[in-house]
């Protein structure tokens, strides 16, 4: 019989008194959630560069993984690109082990006590996002935020899909995305000399000398400790520190904490850069032939702190045409799209000549599921690319200058001549993360590709593509590699030549 993880318990008992109504439905969402997340975890161990593993071998069913102090794991053969739940245990040593905090804390790695934790409350999360959910529905949303919340399990691929350390149940009810609640966001008035302000900043996010810099409620409440009255009434998106404004404009804001991997503060150097690197963006997109719109950065704020800052972007709706749906990359699933192998296949063609066009130029998109959106036709045909949040592209001066395209003054650790950085950067977020997210499968991913690439002009890019092993955040080694700065990374079976397990 499971033993319920800490984090599980503290849920239940903090749901029992928001939403005792959610209780049935969060207790009977646990198994499928620990399920979900060992699948991820199970995607680690399995591809990642984890330097106690000393071997892996393919048996007849399954996989074997032997760990450099002679113990063994058991496991199914692993789809790198699947997003089934299909790990339902693992075995150490033959316990098998259904909860992925269990067998972290069983493994007893160096700092396999935090990360278990994480794991923990990301199942509990996840179970918590699932309950709320009420039916499937099936009619299209009329507003762009609607897609946004019926991304329900987060990341598809990283084990701490759903991981808000730090957040309650009642706070998670109250600003998480898949709850679909209108979140009141309150602002912080500062003298306009002591703060930086690129781009344009509304005047109504001003008070006469004051800048007015929206705060997140649960920063306002847990970083700033400061009551911050409620002024916008705002939507959540699926980054949950971004959310649409009621006049169309989204608003990033600053949110110390760590979801995922990264703590989503907004450093003073991307607000000082934000209205440079949008500009450039905006006017290199054209030459990615009419594919592939960007999201204008309006304006940026900050009180010289990452804990007290906001950008507001432009609504990727504002490149549909009447009829059309602009639906995120992650959101693609509650669409038709992916069932349709066509369909897919369109998407990879167009998300392929618009990314290596782009990387060709010299700019490497962070194109994720979250950042990567498609415009679809009234007939649920895919026939445009937008992209948002330019925090994490990659440029080459030497790409640029051999299309004779100036250089602006990027932050240093935006630019990189390095190929194989540039490949990593796009490979990884389009291929790895929002193309097979949308598959579902190593073969419904090589099904797709094998029909996108096949017109495409053959440059580098394409062949390392075609040729080479398919990079990716290696996202349970850096859960367990602390103080290692960056990212770090591990080469996935060529989906090209990927077979079925």
């Amino acid at each position: 019989m499971h033993r319920p993880s800490t984090a599980e318990a503290e849920v239940g008992r903090e749901l029992a008194e928001a939403r005792p109504d959610l209780v049935p439905r969060y207790t009977a969402a646990l198994p499928g959630a620990r399920a979900a997340v060992l699948t991820r975890l199970w995607r680690g161990l399995a591809h990642e560069p984890l330097p106690w593993i000393a071997a892996r071998e393919p048996v007849r069913d399954g996989l074997v993984l032997r760990l450099s102090d002679g113990r063994r794991l058991d496991g199914p053969a692993a789809d790198p690109y699947a997003t089934s739940a299909y790990v339902t245990a693992v075995g150490l040593d033959g316990t098998p082990y259904d909860d992925p905090a269990a067998l972290v804390t069983e493994l007893a790695v160096p700092h396999a006590a935090g990360f278990a934790a994480e794991l923990g409350h990301s199942v509990a999360s996840l179970a918590l996002s699932r309950a709320g959910q009420v039916g499937h529905p099936t009619e299209w949303p009329g507003a762009d935020w609607e897609w946004e919340q019926r991304v329900v399990d987060g990341h598809p691929f990283h084990p701490n899909c759903r991981s808000r350390p730090g957040f309650s149940v009642a706070e998670q009810l109250a600003l998480a995305p898949e709850h679909r609640p209108v979140v009141g966001l309150g602002t912080v008035p500062v003298r306009a000399a002591e703060c930086l302000v690129t781009g344009v900043w509304p005047q109504a996010m001003r008070d006469g000398d004051r800048v007015l810099i929206p705060v997140h409620p649960w920063q306002a409440a847990h970083v700033l400790k400061r009551p911050c009255e409620a002024r916008l009434a705002a939507h959540p998106l699926m980054a949950l520190r971004t959310l649409a404004l009621p006049d169309g404009p989204h608003v990033k804001t600053a949110l110390s904490a760590r979801l995922t991997s990264s703590v989503r503060d907004i450093s003073v150097a991307s607000v000082g850069a934000s209205a440079v690197v949008s500009a450039f963006a905006e006017a290199l997109a054209p030459r990615a032939d009419g594919l592939l719109h960007v999201t204008r950065t309006l304006g940026a704020a900050t009180a010289h702190s990452p804990d007290l800052a906001a950008v507001l972007r432009e609504s990727p709706s504002a490149y549909a045409a009447p009829g059309e749906h602009v639906v995120p990359v992650a959101a693609l699933p509650a669409t038709e799209l992916p069932a349709s192998p066509g369909r897919l296949a369109a998407f990879a063609r167009l998300a392929l000549t618009a990314g290596l066009r782009l990387l060709e130029l010299g700019v490497a998109l962070e194109a994720h599921g979250q950042n990567l959106l498609v415009v679809l036709s009234p007939a649920g045909d895919p026939v445009r690319l937008v992209y948002r949040d330019l925090a994490d592209i990659r440029v080459s001066p030497a790409r640029l200058a051999r299309h004779g395209v100036p250089v602006p003054g990027l932050p240093e650790r935006m630019v990189t001549d390095d190929p194989v950085a540039l490949r990593r950067k796009l490979f990884g977020s389009l291929v790895a993360g929002a193309l097979a997210g949308a598959a579902g499968s190593g073969p419904a991913l090589r099904a797709a590709l094998e029909s996108a690439v096949r017109d495409l002009p053959r440059t580098p890019d394409l062949v390392a593509l075609l040729d080479e092993p398919l990079p990716t955040k290696a996202l349970t080694l850096m859960r367990l590699s602390p103080g290692t700065p960056g990212d770090l990374w591990a080469d996935l079976p060529n989906p090209l030549r990927f077979a079925a397990p």
